[in-house]
């Protein structure tokens, strides 16, 4: 009697794990997708430069952005590109995005 006792304590306890451990599991899956956007780059975070997510309003404007860029001539977004580096500090080559 004192083995099926014992038997049943440790199945039930190895249950109440199990479920606690899937939670645990779910919780992070949904915290991860509002704290990815604010880990540090040096912590191995997104880098500045990155895009807006895809679903918010930021992403909607970056892609009307890159629209009508890349719907601009080549000569005239060589300029807008010149003139961003310049203002940024950063000299990036002709035809390459800075790093």
């Amino acid at each position: 009697m004192q083995t099926s006792s014992l038997r049943l304590t440790i199945a039930a306890a190895a249950g109440v794990l199990l479920c606690g451990l899937a939670g645990c599991g779910t919780i992070n899956e949904q915290l991860t997708v509002g704290l990815a956007d604010h880990v540090p780059q040096w912590a191995g975070g997104l880098p500045p430069n990155a895009p807006p997510r895809p679903g918010t309003a930021k992403y909607d404007a970056y892609m009307r952005e890159q629209e009508r860029l890349r719907n601009m001539p080549a000569a005239e977004r060589q300029k807008l590109e010149a003139a961003k580096a310049a203002e940024t500090g950063g000299a990036a080559p002709a035809g390459e995005a800075p790093r």
